[in-house]
């Protein structure tokens, strides 16, 4: 018999999620004036983006549950919040915002291809969701000017932006036009990036897997080619294959969009809660610091060390000994702790130590 795999969705995560997806259908039915604005060619991809966020909804929940995360958030919250120094974490958290979440200053330190491949990806993939996501929704769409029929203007929300309108044949008008085609020029530059480093580098080569590291480019290239076939067709072929290439576009999207809470490119909203993670830090390193047991060296912030006693014994490893002058293993620095484990080595084996 082919076992049976157990299972279970987390009651916390399936209540965020459902939640969320009916708040956001909820804001779809009134931002697209009772679906008066809505297009219903694009239900497919309205429902495939719910379905999506729901499971990013579910996904965070569940994270945001784990012993560490869930200290990391709680703390970082409390940090920020705390009184007489909110003005400045706000000024920290744009500044931290800018460098670890727009720049990524910190994959350029540690390559520059690596780096650029991120930020044509990254931007690529902004500009695209930022454009699909209000049109798919009804939020968003454009109208002719009833006073200049070859400009078009904005209609954002049922209200026609009057002030703001734009000839169709003009730089704006071709930007609005032709966005998604510049997106996915970006990312099809930041794939071909990405895929030369994981095959010319040995160490990219041993450590990646196609689940992981390879299915994201495949999709994210595969929407690329096909959304810009779209143009293709309609500015140089005449039509022709357009409705062959609009199923297919679909189908490419809305995988990809269903790959989106289960794959790789979750780390993207993983990212926001290192907001977290860095007024912690920056605490720490402010704050009192730890000292070694047996050197008395300064080895850690306080307030690391504490939380680390209240969260390893949640994840199974218990080090505390009431038996020994040191308490806890947490209490020792990493050179002392790993000169004990040679003492102790030592003197299990029954041998001398020189």
């Amino acid at each position: 018999m082919v076992p049976v795999m157990d299972v279970t969705l987390d009651r916390r995560g399936l209540i965020a999620g459902v939640v969320f997806s009916l708040l956001l259908t909820l804001a779809v039915y009134l931002g697209s004036q009772r679906f008066h604005g809505f297009d219903g060619a694009l239900a497919g991809y309205c429902f495939a983006t719910v379905f999506a966020l729901f499971g990013v909804v579910y996904r965070y929940a569940v994270w945001l549950q784990r012993p560490a995360t869930r200290v990391y958030w709680k703390r970082g919250w409390e940090l920020f919040w705390q009184p007489g120094q909110r003005l400045r974490n706000t000024l920290l958290f744009f500044k931290m915002g800018w460098e670890k979440m727009l720049e990524q200053r910190f994959i350029r330190k540690r390559s520059r291809d690596r780096w650029l491949a991120h930020q044509l990806i990254f931007w690529g993939c902004v500009i695209a969701i930022l454009i699909t996501f209000p049109l798919t929704f009804g939020w968003l769409r454009f109208e002719s000017d009833f006073t200049h029929p070859s400009n078009y203007l904005v209609v954002l929300f049922g209200q026609r932006l009057e002030f703001f309108t734009f000839p169709a044949r003009g730089v704006i008008g071709w930007l609005f036009m032709h966005g998604l085609n510049i997106a996915a020029v970006l990312c099809l530059a930041g794939i071909s990036l990405a895929v030369g480093r994981r095959v010319k580098d040995e160490a990219e080569i041993s450590t990646q897997r196609f689940d992981n590291d390879i299915m994201p480019l495949v999709l994210l290239f595969a929407v690329s080619v096909t959304g810009m076939m779209l143009t293709v067709s309609n500015m140089f072929l005449e039509g022709k294959f357009y409705y062959w290439i609009t199923t297919t576009h679909a189908v490419t999207v809305m995988l990809w969009l269903l790959y989106l809470p289960f794959g790789k490119f979750f780390h993207i909203f993983q990212r926001i809660a290192n907001v977290g993670v860095w007024f912690y830090k920056a605490a720490g390193a402010n704050g009192p610091q730890a000292e070694c047991a047996r050197c008395g060296e300064a080895y850690t912030s306080a307030m690391q060390r504490e939380d680390l006693k209240a969260i390893l014994p949640d994840l199974g490893f218990d080090y505390r000994n009431n038996e020994q002058a040191v308490d806890n293993w947490q209490n020792l620095c990493p050179g002392c702790r790993r000169k004990l484990m040679t003492l102790n080595q030592f003197r299990v084996t029954g041998k001398e130590f020189m």
